[in-house]
């Protein structure tokens, strides 16, 4: 048995994997789409760290109604990509949006992830009544439309960012829990768990430092277009009156409350309408990068 052990493949180290995913990440250089996605994610943090200092205007000040990209303010000052109905300006808001967004999307699917990936591992790892019980809560939650599952949610619990993060990880964490169990379903036969099974290692150790560290790459890349994702139902659930409650700035909620005049102002929706879009591009771009780069390493 001792001779089997040492013919085995280890599993890499905490610090190792570590090292690896620091190597993956230098490699995104190598990949255009990685590093356009990544400098529009960079781009959108940077402006929403700043955002007490870049905005020019507070955004939940009424200065002056319907003004037009460019208009010079009386009292100082320009409104770069011009004013809403309520006369609040675009720029400052949208800045600010950016905190909204990048706040409560990477907080929410870390939620998810963490649910979906607890699932999965105990349905991959253990089989039996776990993976019986918890595949057909998945299946349950997945039987539903998801912006219906995430209507129904909000409309219950109400409107607000906590209730947000609750439905989304309630809606996620079973697509996530898939994923999982047919990682775990493969890495669970690898050497190096037979190994740690030999050794007398707990199932938890097991799954989390044997198993969990060798699933990092697919669960990367999947993390970053689900954030794309998370992203869409934020703006989504904001556009149809869901989302945080106003006056708080929210990209889709500033979209939902000049709709109507889109037609007559159409800056104030496409300007939202193209920070929604150029982050969830950043998103997807960097998941196409990392996806390149994991074939490659």
């Amino acid at each position: 048995m001792s001779n089997i052990i040492e013919t085995v493949t280890p599993a890499p180290t905490p610090e190792a994997a570590f090292m690896r995913a620091l190597k993956s990440f230098a490699l995104l250089r190598e990949s255009t789409p990685g590093m356009v996605g990544a400098f529009l994610v960079l781009f959108w943090v940077i402006v929403a760290i700043l955002a007490p200092l870049i905005a020019p205007f507070d955004p939940l000040a009424t200065l002056q109604p319907m003004a037009k990209p460019g208009t010079v303010y009386s009292m100082g000052g320009t409104f770069w990509l011009g004013t809403d109905h309520l006369g609040r300006d675009i720029l400052s808001r949208i800045i600010y949006g950016s905190q909204t967004v990048l706040f409560y999307a990477p907080l929410a699917t870390l939620c998810a992830y963490t649910l979906g990936i607890l699932m999965g591992l105990a349905a991959g790892y253990h089989l039996g009544w776990w993976d019986i019980v918890l595949s057909r809560i998945s299946d349950i939650i997945l039987s539903f439309p998801v912006l219906v599952l995430y209507i129904i949610i909000i409309a219950t619990i109400g409107s607000s960012g906590i209730n947000i993060i609750i439905a989304i990880t309630f809606a996620s964490a079973p697509g996530i829990m898939r994923i999982v169990r047919g990682l775990v379903l493969d890495l669970r036969n690898r050497d190096y768990v037979a190994a740690a099974q030999t050794r007398g290692e707990s199932a938890l150790y097991i799954m989390l430092v044997e198993i969990l560290p060798n699933a990092r790459g697919p669960l990367i890349v999947d993390a970053c277009l689900r954030l794309g994702y998370v992203i869409i139902t934020i703006g989504v659930l904001g556009f149809l009156g869901l989302g945080l409650p106003p006056p708080d700035p929210d990209w889709g909620g500033m979209i939902n409350e000049t709709r109507k005049m889109a037609m007559i102002f159409p800056h104030m929706t496409i300007f939202p309408v193209i920070a929604i879009s150029s982050l969830i591009l950043g998103f997807n771009l960097l998941a196409d990068g990392l996806r390149e780069v994991s074939l490659r390493d």
